[in-house]
């Protein structure tokens, strides 16, 4: 099973995503511990995000879509993988779908976990507290949330034009929520 992961900060993803991922027998890619590992190990998608990771910078699509490509492409995801926090744009999505077919291969579902955003907003000033980030103020917070749903709309469009889309509710215990999830999934 090849599926998407989406959802706002906060909204438990990764925690999910990793949760699911050892249910489905599928690994658990996600963007950040790919850009870490290719940085870490001094490849050259590595060196590349690296420069402008050390700019402050986003990394372009470009290297952000060949860490993938190059991830997705080993044996381990031959039975298929869950993705966390990729696709986020309208063109990684159609690069995602491009990657696939020339294996003969698509996503087979796109789970979106949806939260209440004070409640989110809450888990992160958290976080923030716990984990000494001091930079995430409620504002602050706020505006990453505002930018997510500017940012993922399209995407969830698309997704659920292509009747792939599954909302699940993202609120209540961890167990919960992976029962919610894998329900939707089978």
């Amino acid at each position: 099973m090849r599926v998407v992961f989406m959802g706002p900060p906060g909204a438990g993803k990764g925690t999910q995503a990793q949760l699911v991922s050892t249910a489905l027998g599928v690994p658990h890619i996600s963007t950040g511990d790919l850009f870490r590992a290719n940085v870490g190990g001094g490849t050259a998608l590595g060196i590349e995000a690296k420069r402008y990771m050390d700019a402050g910078e986003y990394v372009p699509d470009s290297v952000t879509n060949e860490m993938v490509r190059d991830r997705i492409a080993n044996a381990d995801c031959a039975a298929g993988f869950l993705l966390d926090g990729y696709p986020r744009t309208v063109e990684q999505v159609a690069e995602l779908d491009a990657m696939l077919a020339e294996s003969g291969q698509q996503i087979d579902r796109v789970v979106e976990l949806t939260v209440v955003t004070d409640e989110v907003v809450g888990r992160l000033l958290l976080r923030a507290q716990t984990s000494g980030r001091s930079d995430d103020t409620e504002e602050v917070i706020r505006r990453r949330l505002e930018v997510y749903a500017e940012q993922t709309a399209p995407l969830t469009a698309v997704y659920r034009d292509r009747g792939l889309l599954v909302q699940v509710d993202g609120m209540g215990e961890i167990d919960e929520v992976s029962a919610r999830v894998l329900a939707a999934l089978r």
